[in-house]
């Protein structure tokens, strides 16, 4: 019974790929279930099976790269380490999805995918916004534990990931600009979780 699951698997993976390949190539609405099948080397009810429309699989290739960044699933407050040291665990973490060339060009096509469909952009940043929920549990954990000030734990992840956002992410995704090298990087993960511990970290 094992060789199915592997088949089925192939399949799906390989619907991926080719998915990703059309996407960066021709956009997403230029993009047809029937162009992605032919890509796979599937039928198109394969690709109906494994997805039931575009924005389904559109979004499963997001959550695809995002997850192969090291997921943040992973990421718990942890009692005994810095604050600092696991701030910056996990925005680098998170650095390492801003920095895939394939993440920045998908979301440069679902950002022109979603102009004029507000509904669609909405369901985009939701499905988007539910994989940062493990910084949100990890402030109000840290806030539990008497380490980090009261306040909404909501907001200040937004806060948090926006200002890495505003340099290693939305510049290259709106005007194009190169992606961060390593010491760029290094500093601004730095400076992001100093600027954020400054305010909100409780001294003792």
């Amino acid at each position: 019974m094992s060789n199915p699951v592997r088949q089925t698997d192939r399949k799906r993976e390989a619907i991926l790929q080719a998915a990703i390949h059309e996407f960066r190539l021709n956009g997403f609405e230029s993009t047809s279930m029937d162009k992605i099948a032919a890509t796979a080397i599937v039928s198109k009810r394969t690709v109906y099976n494994h997805f039931p429309s575009k924005d389904d699989l559109f979004a499963a290739i997001l959550l695809k790269l995002w997850k192969s960044a090291v997921s943040q699933d992973d990421f718990r407050y942890q009692s005994d380490k810095s604050l600092r040291e696991q701030l910056e665990t996990f925005l680098g973490n998170k650095m390492l999805l801003m920095c895939d060339t394939n993440f920045i060009d998908l979301a440069r096509v679902a950002i022109a995918a979603t102009i004029h469909t507000p509904d669609r952009a909405r369901d985009m940043v939701e499905r988007m916004n539910n994989r940062e929920e493990g910084i949100v549990a990890w402030i109000r954990a840290a806030q539990a534990d008497g380490k980090l000030k009261a306040g909404d734990a909501i907001l200040m992840g937004d806060m948090l990931q926006g200002q890495l956002k505003s340099m290693a992410f939305w510049p290259q995704v709106a005007i194009s600009q190169p992606l961060l090298e390593a010491t760029q990087q290094k500093q601004l993960i730095e400076l992001t979780a100093g600027l954020f511990l400054g305010y909100y970290e409780v001294l003792e």
